[in-house]
C-alpha cells in the first residue's frame, strides 16, 4: 500500500523530486513514456546539485517541449511504500507555447480535458491532480 502526505515544508535535502501538474489553455498536459502505455504528469527526479525548481523546469521541458510557462510551487508531497518515505515538490504550470518534444523518454504529450484512466501511478498522480486543481482552478 502507498500513503501520500503533504507538507507544508521540509528541508530541501530531502526533495527528491519534482512534479508540474500541468495546463495548456483548458486542458490537462499529460506524457505518453515510450516503454509504457499509460500517462503521467510531467516530472522526475532531482539531479545532484539542482535546485529543485530547476528540476521542475527542466522535466516540464525534457517531457513536453514547454518553452514558455509559467510554474507555481503548491507543496511538498511524500510518498510512503514499503516503510520509506520519499519527497517531492508538486508544481503547478501553465504552458503558453511548446517547442520540439526533445528525442528522449517521453513518446508523446496528450492533452485532456477530463483525467486520463490509465496513470502510470495511479495511487499517486490523481491526488497530486486533484490538489492542484482545488488550490488553482
Amino acid at each position: 500500500m502507498i500513503e501520500i502526505k503533504f507538507y507544508d515544508e521540509v528541508d530541501d535535502g530531502l526533495l527528491d523530486f519534482a512534479v508540474d501538474a500541468a495546463r495548456y489553455g483548458e486542458k490537462w498536459v499529460f506524457c505518453k513514456h515510450r516503454e509504457r502505455d499509460t500517462y503521467e504528469c510531467p516530472g522526475g527526479h532531482r539531479e545532484k546539485g539542482e535546485d529543485i525548481l530547476e528540476t521542475a523546469k527542466r522535466e516540464l521541458w525534457e517531457e513536453t517541449g514547454a518553452v514558455r510557462y509559467e510554474l507555481k510551487q503548491l507543496g511538498v508531497y511524500s510518498v510512503i511504500a514499503d516503510g520509506a518515505e520519499t519527497f517531492g515538490m508538486l508544481y503547478y504550470g501553465e504552458i503558453h507555447e511548446f517547442g520540439a518534444l526533445p528525442p528522449l523518454e517521453i513518446e508523446r504529450v496528450e492533452l485532456f480535458d477530463k483525467l486520463p484512466d490509465r496513470w502510470t501511478y495511479p495511487e499517486i498522480q490523481p491526488k497530486l491532480i486533484a490538489l492542484t486543481a482545488q488550490t488553482c482552478l
